[in-house]
C-alpha cells in the first residue's frame, strides 16, 4: 500500500486553492511580498503554515522586486551595504581575474535591484576560506569615509573561531607585532629584535571540548591574517588553517578554516547612525561544532556552553 502524505500543505498550494488562482500565479505572489501568514509576510512558496493560520491575499500592495543571486543581505541603504561571504569565495579577484568574487555577485544584485552600474566601494576584505560579514561602501565619498574609518580602527568586529587544543587562560589579550616575512616569505609575529606593525587581539573562551576550543575574538587592530598569526603564536592555531596550522585540524574535523566574522558594527561617518550587523555560524562550522560535542567529556571540569541569542538573518536573495 502506497503511504499516504499527511504532512501541512504547502504555502503556493493553500493560496492557489483559496483565491482561485494558478500554482504558477500564487507563487509569484508569494515570492513578491503579498502574502500574509498570521500577520507577518512570507514570501517562501514551500512554507508550510500551522493548521489554522490566518492567510491573506493583497493584491493592492506593491511588489517587492526579487532579485535571484547567491547573496545574503545583512544590511542595506543609499550609502553602504553589509553582506554575508561564504567560506570559499573570493571578496574580489586576483591576478587570476576569478570570475565568481563576492563583488561580482553584489554588483549583479545591485545591478538588478536598481538598474544601471552601481558604485561598489572596497572597504575591508576577509580571507578566502573565511566567512562572515562584510561591508562595501556604495559612492567614493562612503568608501574613503569607512575606510578612514577602519585605519582609526574605530570598528566593532568580533570573530568566532574553532582552535587545536584547550586555550589558556579564559580570556585575554595577544599583543605581538607583525612582519610581513618571518623569513620564510610568510607572515608572522616579529622577533624581539626587529621592529612590525602593532597588532592587538583580544579573546574569550566560549566552549570547550575535547582537543578543541571555540573562542570569541576582537580586533582593536586589523592587520593582514592577524587573528590565524596570534592563535598559532600562543601554539593554538585554526583548526583547518593550512598556512599557520596543521592544516589537518589537530584532530578536529575541519573541512576549511574555521574562522568566521560573526559580527560588524560602526557609526555611520556624517550621519553617526548605528549600524549592527550579526552573521550567523554558517553550516559547515555548526557540524564541526556538533561532531564536537559528541566527543568523550573532558576529565577536568569543562565550561558551561555560551550560547547567544539567535540574531536576524540576513535577507537571502
Amino acid at each position: 500500500m502506497a503511504a499516504v502524505d499527511i504532512s501541512p500543505p504547502r504555502l503556493d498550494r493553500i493560496v492557489a486553492e483559496r483565491f482561485g488562482l494558478s500554482r504558477r500565479k500564487s507563487r509569484d505572489y508569494i515570492e513578491t511580498g503579498r502574502v500574509d501568514v498570521s500577520g507577518k509576510t512570507c514570501r517562501e512558496p514551500g512554507e508550510k503554515p500551522a493548521t489554522g493560520a490566518e492567510i491573506s491575499l493583497d493584491l493592492n500592495r506593491p511588489a517587492v522586486r526579487t532579485v535571484r543571486t547567491s547573496l545574503s543581505v545583512l544590511h542595506e541603504d543609499a550609502d553602504l551595504i553589509v553582506v554575508e561571504k561564504p567560506a570559499g569565495l573570493l571578496t574580489l579577484s586576483t591576478e587570476a581575474h576569478e570570475k565568481d568574487t563576492l563583488v561580482g555577485r553584489l554588483n549583479t544584485y545591485l545591478s538588478r535591484r536598481y538598474r544601471g552600474r552601481p558604485y561598489v566601494g572596497i572597504v575591508h576584505r576577509l580571507d578566502r576560506e573565511t566567512s562572515g560579514a562584510v561591508v562595501f561602501a556604495r559612492s567614493r565619498t562612503m568608501q574613503r569615509n569607512l575606510q578612514e574609518l577602519f585605519r582609526r580602527h574605530d570598528v566593532d568586529r568580533e570573530y568566532l573561531a574553532i582552535v587545536e587544543g584547550a586555550l589558556r587562560p579564559d580570556r585575554g589579550t595577544i599583543s605581538r607585532e607583525l612582519v610581513r616575512d618571518r623569513g620564510d616569505r610568510r607572515r608572522g609575529v616579529a622577533p624581539r629584535n626587529e621592529r612590525g606593525r602593532p597588532a592587538v587581539t583580544h579573546f574569550q573562551v566560549r566552549e570547550r571540548f575535547s582537543g578543541a576550543t571555540l573562542v570569541s575574538l576582537r580586533l582593536e587592530t586589523g592587520r593582514t591574517h592577524q587573528i590565524r598569526i596570534h592563535l598559532a603564536f600562543r601554539g593554538h592555531p585554526v583548526a583547518g588553517d593550512a598556512v599557520y596550522g596543521s592544516g589537518t585540524g589537530g584532530g578536529v574535523p575541519a573541512p576549511r578554516q574555521m574562522l568566521h566574522a560573526a559580527r560588524l558594527g560602526f557609526r555611520v561617518p556624517g550621519s553617526g547612525q548605528r549600524i549592527d550587523t550579526t552573521s550567523r555560524l554558517p553550516a559547515d562550522f555548526e557540524r564541526v561544532l556538533e561532531s564536537l560535542r559528541r566527543r568523550p567529556a573532558l576529565p577536568s571540569r569543562q565550561e558551561r556552553p555560551v550560547r547567544s541569542a539567535k540574531p536576524t538573518r540576513g535577507r537571502k536573495t
